[in-house]
């Protein structure tokens, strides 16, 4: 625990939707997004284009970080509201799915990010890079999570060892890399009723700087005569996803 709030310091665990806007507050001990408001708490930024998403009913300051009040009052931090996997609307937080990774004796690293999905938005799916020396059988990764995670939403619906784990400057996992991985591994297979007719079709998921992150489908060496085609079946198929996509012909 970080211990009770200051005195005069108003702090709330609350669901909010995909776009910051307040849905509840949480009960005792349920894991959402803290928000603080009182005479410690800033009121804002001088440009108000830095104010977007930062306050929830406009006297609330989102910290995005997540955590839970317990019923004492007192406030334990779980992780960051970025990290949420959002799955049909089902906040999902990865930090006790990756304690349980972790606990594996074979796992160095373990990290959980939201995988593409056209129904759900997002599946929970974990990475793991192994301890030197150290193998694991098929499946025995996803069956010690599952059956050590009460939550059935929360279940990986599948564990990948990756070797070596991105990770940043300091340390800590580089998520986004692994969301882009995720994307890129979902939108391929996505995009098998082109790839087995023969064609040159890749994927590549990055940053971007407007949309966030960006699926860049490359479709090379088509005649021209069947560019168009094709390219409206690439945009078709990845239509139901959340994320932006473009097409390039080469």
């Amino acid at each position: 625990s970080v211990g009770l709030p200051m005195p005069y310091a108003r702090v709330r665990i609350v669901q909010l939707d995909a776009d910051g806007r307040l849905i509840r507050d949480c009960k005792p001990d349920e894991i959402g997004v803290v928000i603080m408001a009182g005479p410690g708490v800033f009121g804002g930024y001088l440009n108000d284009e830095h104010n977007k998403g930062a306050f929830v009913d406009e006297v609330w300051v989102n910290s995005g970080d997540l955590g839970r009040l317990d019923a004492d009052g007192y406030l334990w931090i779980t992780g960051r509201a970025k990290d949420l996997v959002i799955r049909g609307g089902h906040n999902i937080d990865p930090a006790p799915i990756e304690e349980i990774m972790f606990r594996h004796p074979a796992v160095g690293f373990a990290a959980v990010v939201g995988q593409p999905d056209a129904y759900a938005g997002e599946l929970p799916v974990g990475y793991v890079q192994l301890k030197p020396g150290a193998t694991v059988e098929p499946g025995e990764l996803e069956s010690w999570v599952r059956e050590r995670t009460p939550e059935r939403a929360a279940v990986p619906v599948q564990v990948i060892p990756i070797d070596p784990m991105p990770v940043t400057g300091v340390g800590k996992v580089f998520k986004p890399q692994l969301r882009w991985d995720a994307a890129q591994r979902v939108f391929t297979k996505v995009l098998t009723p082109i790839i087995e007719r023969g064609i040159d079709c890749k994927v590549k998921v990055g940053a971007h700087g407007s949309h966030g992150s960006i699926a860049t489908v490359t479709l090379a060496g088509l005649p021209a005569d069947q560019r168009a085609t094709v390219e409206s079946e690439v945009h078709a198929l990845l239509a139901p996803f959340v994320m932006r996509h473009e097409v390039v012909q080469i």
